[in-house]
């Protein structure tokens, strides 16, 4: 089985902040992984390296088969990187971007002009491609900022919270052109805080949390580590609530979430459910919805960490940003 990225035992400090603490990945050739985690958790520290932007202080790691440190200049050649802001040039028209990447990477002028007219094309930006980058929505410039990273066709494509910012249907526009690249054989790894951006698009998923992997797995395999479904009742008359959350809790023995009108709780025996039906019944209270189903990849982060993905940055955050504002 060939690796397209492999890294072992990678440790990064930021003064006395450890953003890194041993983390170890592979990711198989031509999959998606996911790599999940709040803000500060080294998400971004990890991309860095593994990019060839950024020497850890311990660990080792080979990407498209090279070694990041003795053949770093065969890594580049063989990697791309979109991170979280678009890194085009406001000032030159979508062609022109593409056009000069081209040139920096050797490509002939008419090889360059034919690669991103081929880009333009794929990316639906062939219209806009005389316009000034400036004049783009956001969607349009991320896709402009990807279809960059593909000028040299790599076999390793890093996507740093590439949606953040984005709108829901920028953010699934920008699903598809993923899981095309991915239909290609390109191996992705994607970080993110979207729970639901890492169950529609990895094939792995690795959970981070500061600075250490705390989970590895598929996407059902992580929420079957949370050892539990998930219950959710909701009553047809809302002043109910407090009545289907007393009754969810002394059932269950547990302390239910009630929130937008809605109780929910973990399971962790199915058989309980018909006698919380039951007592409902007895108390006259009638449910408009009363469900079981999987947890969501954020209870199951919540589950792992105690604390949910979209958290506030904690300093490890601040580390990151400082890095790479400064590298």
């Amino acid at each position: 089985m060939r690796y397209a990225i492999q890294a072992e035992g990678l440790v990064k400090h930021y003064g006395a902040t450890k953003a890194l603490d041993g983390v170890d990945l592979e990711v198989r050739q031509g999959r998606l992984l996911g790599v999940l985690g709040p803000n500060g958790a080294g998400k971004t520290t990890a991309v860095r390296i593994l990019a060839t932007l950024l020497r850890p202080d311990k660990g080792t790691a080979t990407v498209a088969g090279f070694d990041l440190f003795r053949e770093a200049h065969k890594v580049r050649s063989l990697i791309g990187l979109t991170g979280q802001y678009a890194s085009v040039d406001e000032m030159l028209t979508g062609t022109e971007n593409l056009v000069m990447i081209g040139r920096l990477l050797g490509l002939s002028r008419p090889e360059a002009k034919r690669r991103a007219a081929e880009l333009l094309d794929r990316f639906s930006l062939t219209e806009a491609g005389g316009r000034a980058a400036k004049t783009f929505s956001g969607g349009m410039r991320r896709r402009l900022d990807l279809a960059a990273s593909l000028i040299g066709r790599p076999e390793v494509l890093f996507l740093d919270e590439p949606t953040t910012g984005l709108d829901p249907r920028s953010r699934t526009e920008l699903w598809d052109v993923v899981r095309g690249l991915m239909a290609d054989g390109v191996t992705v790894l994607l970080t993110t805080q979207y729970l639901e951006e890492a169950d529609q698009l990895a094939d792995d998923i690795v959970v981070f949390d500061h600075g250490k992997v705390i989970a590895s797995g598929s996407s059902d395999q992580l929420k079957a580590r949370a050892g539990s479904q998930v219950l959710e009742v909701r009553p047809i008359d809302e002043s109910r609530l407090d009545v289907v959350s007393k009754v969810v809790g002394d059932v269950l023995d547990t302390v239910p979430e009630v929130v937008s009108g809605k109780v929910t709780a973990s399971v962790h025996d199915p058989a309980v459910v018909p006698a919380i039906v039951r007592r409902l019944d007895d108390l006259g209270v009638v449910a408009s919805e009363l469900s079981l189903r999987k947890p969501s990849l954020d209870e199951v982060f919540l589950t792992l960490t105690g604390h949910r993905a979209e958290q506030e940055a904690d300093d490890s955050d601040k580390a990151e940003a400082k890095s790479t504002a400064t590298v």
